[in-house]
C-alpha cells in the first residue's frame, strides 16, 4: 500500500515571517491534511534553524545548503558547519542550492563554484539535492549532468538524485531532468493566469516524478496572491493538478506523497514500487 500522506516538499518554516505564529501555521497545515514538511536552509545559520525546527517536530525534516543568493558568503568554515549539520538524522537533503541569474545577488562564477561544492558534499554524504534554478537553465543542466556522470558508479540505485524546486522550465526540459534522475516540483504558480507552461509540466510528466510544494512564505496561490504563503495552501495546488490530470485530489496527494517518501527516505514507501525506477515510464 502507498502511504496516505501529503508532503509540502519545500517550505521555509524557519524564516522570520513565521516567528509570531509558527505553531498555528503547523496546526492549520495538519487540519488541511498535510503529514510531513521539508524545510530547506539557505545559509549556515538558516540551515541550523531548519535542523533545530526539525528536531523539535516529528513530521518536519530539514535540508542544509547555501542558496545561490548567499554564495558570496560561503567559505571553508561554512562547508565544515554544513557537513556537521548534515549528520542529524532529520536532515534528508542538501539544499537549497543552485544558480540564480535573475537577481545575481552573488556573482555567477561564484554561484557555479559553490553549487559544485554543494553537489560534492551531497555526493560524499549520499544525500539528494534540492536545486534552485532561475534564468540559469543552461548552466544548471550542464553542472547537474556532469555531477550525474560522476555519481553513476556510487549512487544508490534505488534513489533519485534530487528535485528541481519550483520548476519553471518547459515539459521538454522537465523530461530531460527526469531522465537524469531528478523529480520535478510544481509550486502554486500553476493556479495563476498565464501558467500554461507549468501546467503542461504538471499534467505531462510521469506521476512518480512529480512533487508539490508551497515555497512558503513565497509564491502564494492565486486566491491569496500578494500575501504570505503557508503549507495549508498546498491544497489549491493539488486541486489544480488533479483537474489538469483528470484525476482525484486523493490520487495527487497520495502519488506526490509517495514520490516524496521515495526521494527523501521518509519511512516505508510500500512494496518497493518506486525502487529503481529511473526513466520515463
Amino acid at each position: 500500500m502507498a502511504p496516505k500522506m501529503l508532503v509540502d516538499t519545500h517550505c521555509h518554516l524557519q524564516f522570520p515571517q513565521f516567528d509570531d505564529d509558527r505553531e498555528e501555521v503547523l496546526q492549520r497545515a495538519h487540519q488541511a491534511g498535510l503529514s510531513a514538511f521539508i524545510v530547506p536552509g539557505t545559509d549556515v545559520d538558516n540551515s541550523r534553524a531548519a535542523v533545530k525546527l526539525a528536531d523539535s517536530h516529528h513530521d518536519i525534516y530539514a535540508a542544509v545548503g547555501i542558496h545561490p543568493h548567499d554564495a558570496s558568503t560561503f567559505n571553508g568554515r561554512a562547508l565544515t558547519s554544513l557537513r556537521s549539520l548534515a549528520n542529524s538524522s532529520k536532515v534528508v537533503a542538501i539544499g537549497e542550492i543552485g544558480l540564480d541569474y535573475y537577481r545575481k545577488l552573488s556573482p555567477p562564477q561564484r554561484q557555479r563554484d559553490v553549487f559544485r561544492q554543494m553537489l560534492a558534499l551531497a555526493g560524499e554524504l549520499r544525500l539528494p539535492v534540492i536545486v534552485h534554478s532561475r534564468e540559469a537553465e543552461e548552466d544548471t543542466f550542464a553542472i547537474l549532468a556532469a555531477w550525474e556522470r560522476e555519481m553513476l558508479a556510487s549512487w544508490p540505485k534505488d534513489r533519485p538524485l534530487g528535485v528541481m524546486h519550483s520548476f519553471a522550465g518547459d515539459l521538454t526540459m522537465a523530461l530531460r531532468y527526469i531522465e537524469m534522475g531528478f523529480l520535478i516540483s510544481v509550486p502554486a504558480t500553476c493556479t495563476r493566469p498565464n501558467s500554461d507552461r507549468v501546467c503542461a509540466v504538471a499534467s505531462g510528466i510521469p506521476f512518480r516524478w512529480l512533487l508539490v510544494e508551497t515555497d512558503s512564505p513565497f509564491q502564494a496561490p492565486q486566491s491569496r496572491r500578494g500575501r504570505r504563503n503557508e503549507p495549508a495552501y498546498l491544497m489549491e495546488t493539488v486541486e489544480r493538478i488533479a483537474k489538469l490530470r483528470g484525476c482525484t485530489f486523493q490520487s495527487v496527494a497520495a502519488g506526490t506523497g509517495l514520490a516524496a517518501a521515495w526521494l527523501f527516505g521518509l519511512g516505508d514507501i510500500g512494496e518497493d514500487e518506486y525502487v529503481g525506477q529511473r526513466g520515463l515510464s
